[in-house]
């Protein structure tokens, strides 16, 4: 499957993919004790995967793990002391660019880079830092890893319920919840959603468009489903996720599926977006006899989506990354819009 965070690990989540995911937020259960917690936020209790987490109070030392943490907590105000290094869409450093943009206007410095190539939390790299929270909400945390950081006094709250799985939007309520900042994370999320909204008014063209997304990559040829952010956030600006897009689902997961080259000329579409790692790579696919098959190929109505961090800052989608990568998207849409006549 696509990268989650390898290639999707962002490319069907990436996938790369990279992931997920969608519709409604649910807000993590909170538990005042007594009238005055109340009023300041805490104690909050989170309820996870592996049990339940309370805070006692505001965490100062903050690491996150994952993928959308560390930005649901920049967007917050909050600088982390320790984010993972994502060597998918970020620079030398495995610094991501929507991050480093946000640490530079907060006069912030970057944060300890742990090392997430194996997808292994560092613990002892993690106790080091001596944080007050550790924050996986769209993670592949696992049970023992998660044993071990609480059995090292470490506050840790995990995904709701299945690894790398989160709503992106629930990302960030969680974060919110965490860090007594509820009303900022529904505030974060409000200002996403009416830039979202702006870019649909401005293009009223892009309504009842209908559009598949598509990534070929590593032998295979990956198709997005409703359920997928990338897919969500396009229909939000308008388009219409189209029918064969379902129709050919082969049903090998909720947010994605591989489609036989054989079966590419039944992949209709008005629109077709095509994600990749560079311009040589999509130049090489669209070049190809089995984009051929494709109708929008021929018919010119492809919106490319072009480069690691770009293809990263919709895989899915957070609350910095989205309206990060929004003009140059919306952009590619355009043109395939108009091409379409």
């Amino acid at each position: 499957m696509p990268r989650r965070r390898t290639r999707l690990s962002v490319a069907a989540a990436l996938m790369a993919t990279l992931l997920a995911l969608t519709s409604a937020c649910s807000a993590p259960a909170t538990t005042p004790t007594t009238a005055a917690a109340e009023a300041a936020g805490f104690p909050v209790t989170i309820a996870h995967a592996f049990g339940e987490t309370t805070i006692d109070s505001p965490p100062q030392r903050i690491v996150t793990w994952g993928w959308g943490a560390a930005d649901a907590v920049l967007a917050l105000g909050e600088v982390p002391v320790g984010i993972p290094k994502q060597t998918y869409g970020g620079d030398e450093s495995g610094l991501l660019p929507w991050i480093k943009t946000k640490l530079a206007d907060l006069g912030a410095e970057t944060p300890t880079m742990l090392d997430s190539s194996t997808n292994e939390v560092p613990v002892q790299a993690v106790a080091a830092l001596d944080p007050d929270v550790f924050l996986a909400p769209y993670s592949g945390l696992t049970q023992a890893e998660y044993d071990q950081l609480t059995g090292l006094g470490i506050k840790v709250v995990a995904y709701p319920e299945t690894a790398w799985s989160t709503p992106w939007r629930d990302v960030v309520t969680i974060v919110g919840t965490a860090l007594g900042q509820e009303e900022k994370a529904k505030a974060v999320l409000s200002d996403i959603d009416k830039a979202i909204a702006a870019e649909a008014a401005e293009h009223p063209e892009f309504a009842d468009v209908t559009v598949a997304q598509v990534w070929d990559t590593s032998g295979n040829f990956y198709v997005y489903l409703p359920a997928d952010p990338r897919v969500q956030f396009t229909e939000d600006l308008g388009f219409t996720s189209a029918p064969s897009v379902t129709a050919l689902d082969t049903k090998e997961a909720t947010f994605y599926y591989t489609l036989p080259y054989e079966k590419l000329d039944q992949l209709t579409s008005d629109v077709l977006v095509v994600y990749a790692d560079s311009q040589t790579e999509m130049d090489a696919f669209l070049k190809s006899d089995r984009a051929k098959l494709l109708p929008q190929v021929a018919a010119g109505t492809v919106a490319q989506v072009v480069g690691q961090a770009s293809v990263a800052s919709v895989s899915p989608p957070t609350a910095l990354s989205l309206t990060w990568g929004m003009d140059p998207y919306v952009e590619a849409l355009a043109k395939a819009v108009e091409a379409k006549g």
